[in-house]
């Protein structure tokens, strides 16, 4: 149990290292050179107000209620005006007709085909099966045919 309240005393004071190095080494990037300290420093010096003044804010959606700000709102885009070129054409005319005079009517018999379907399938399989018996038994017939000849020769 100490030995893991040490690892993580440990944990947090690498931890704090880190994080002190890291701050030293922000403030290092944040400090300024001494050539750009001094020139910022006398403007700062001169007009204090000068800073309020020289930020160049832009409004775009916004209308300030200070008349000091609201030079800095800017004009709203203009958008190019879009013409939809199929909106231009107009559609062809056609003539209007009534749609159920052109339906063509189906044939007198669908109906008939349409529940004889089934059973026309299973005799079409049964229709093949028989030819297919009748050729073999045609060409057993020859061969009988041809061996018997050939013995009379």
């Amino acid at each position: 149990m100490a030995a893991e309240e040490d690892s993580i005393e440990q944990a947090v004071a690498a931890r704090q290292e880190r994080l002190r190095a890291l701050k030293a080494a922000q403030e290092l990037l944040n400090t300024p050179d001494e050539d750009s300290a001094q020139v910022h420093d006398n403007t700062n010096e001169n007009n204090p107000i000068s800073d309020e003044t020289n930020t160049n804010m832009k409004f775009r959606n916004y209308v300030p209620h200070d008349k000091q700000l609201q030079e800095g709102k800017l004009v709203p885009p203009v958008l190019p005006k879009f013409e939809d070129p199929v909106a231009g054409v107009p559609p062809p005319s056609e003539k209007k007709e009534d749609p159920f005079v052109n339906i063509a009517p189906k044939k007198p018999n669908w109906e008939l085909r349409r529940d004889v379907q089934k059973r026309l399938d299973k005799l079409e399989k049964r229709t093949q099966k028989a030819m297919l018996k009748l050729m073999e038994e045609q060409e057993k017939q020859k061969q009988l045919d041809g061996d018997g000849r050939n013995g009379e020769d």
